[in-house]
């Protein structure tokens, strides 16, 4: 594998020149704090992304196909590309125009922001899945959500020691899980989380972003990301705006809920380095109330 040095400012600044002619060039700044730097900003209208591995290249480069796929069917905004090639031997970037708006994390989604959840929703189930895989999308099997309960209750226990959680997988039981199975495949996002929506003062969902992770799966990955991102019940309206009956909801509410409780007991336990109040931000939001959580005999879904 092809290991990238760090980048560094200087690195950057001379890439952006030979990309962006003219004077010194806009000013460039990581957009993380730590880590790598394998993001900047560039100036105010660009992004810049550097691939650090092999892998990462891989991705980045299908991720600038598939972004042209997916256009035409999304009513949201995706990422333009204004160039693209080796920042490093073997090492893709690209340079992206800068989507007005910010993340979901500074704004909330209001009830138009969900539509516009749902029309990504619908326009994702539209792409031909037989494109994506062309492109080299993966494919990614259903996550066993009975396995997930099953780690997620000792986690929860963990975290009720803490005083972290209240343990509230008792109604989830193993036959409920073994009942939420996956519906048909479709392209899948999976990565539908609050730093790669991007959400105007008014709360409108202007954007995607990091389509790097996007397989051919579970929808219900997607209704989990938006659950930790916008709160369980904006998520379920907006899956169910987009055509999806209680049983993708109800999977897709149950993966947050368990990826919460087991991602927050391994930071506790020093094996996650997220940062603590963005665990707990999205365990908050996951376990908000739905009331699709009353429904006891699940329809069959047509």
């Amino acid at each position: 594998m092809t290991q990238a040095p760090t980048p560094t400012a200087d690195t950057v600044r001379r890439l952006v020149r030979s990309l962006l002619p003219g004077g010194d060039g806009p000013e460039v700044r990581p957009v993380d704090e730590g880590g790598a730097h394998r993001t900047w900003w560039v100036g105010t209208r660009h992004v810049l992304r550097l691939a650090p591995d092999h892998e990462a290249t891989v991705r980045l480069r299908r991720e600038l196909r598939l972004r042209d796929l997916v256009r035409p069917h999304l009513g949201t905004a995706v990422p333009v590309s204004v160039a693209h090639g080796e920042w490093a031997p073997r090492l893709a970037y690209t340079l992206d125009v800068r989507l007005p708006g910010s993340s979901g994390e500074d704004h909330a989604v209001s009830a138009l922001g969900e539509a516009d959840l749902a029309g990504l929703l619908t326009g994702l189930r539209e792409v031909p899945v037989a494109q994506a895989g062309a492109l080299g999308v993966p494919r990614a099997a259903p996550r066993s959500l009975e396995g997930l309960r099953a780690a997620a209750a000792r986690a929860a226990h963990h975290l009720a020691r803490a005083d972290e959680f209240d343990d509230g997988f008792g109604r989830f039981t193993p036959p409920a899980a073994d009942r939420l199975t996956a519906s048909a495949p479709v392209l899948v996002h999976h990565g539908l989380t609050d730093e790669h929506l991007v959400v105007s003062a008014d709360g409108r969902v202007r954007g995607v972003l990091d389509w790097t992770r996007a397989a051919v799966g579970d929808p219900a990955e997607d209704i989990a990301g938006l659950a930790l991102a916008v709160g369980s019940p904006a998520a379920v309206r907006a899956a169910t705006l987009a055509g999806y009956g209680a049983r993708p909801c109800l999977r897709g509410l149950w993966l947050a809920r368990c990826d919460t409780v087991v991602r927050l007991s391994d930071r506790l336990r020093g094996r996650d380095g997220t940062p603590l109040p963005l665990l707990r931000g999205r365990l908050r939001r996951a376990w908000e109330a739905i009331l699709l959580e009353r429904v006891t005999d699940l329809p069959e879904e047509r």
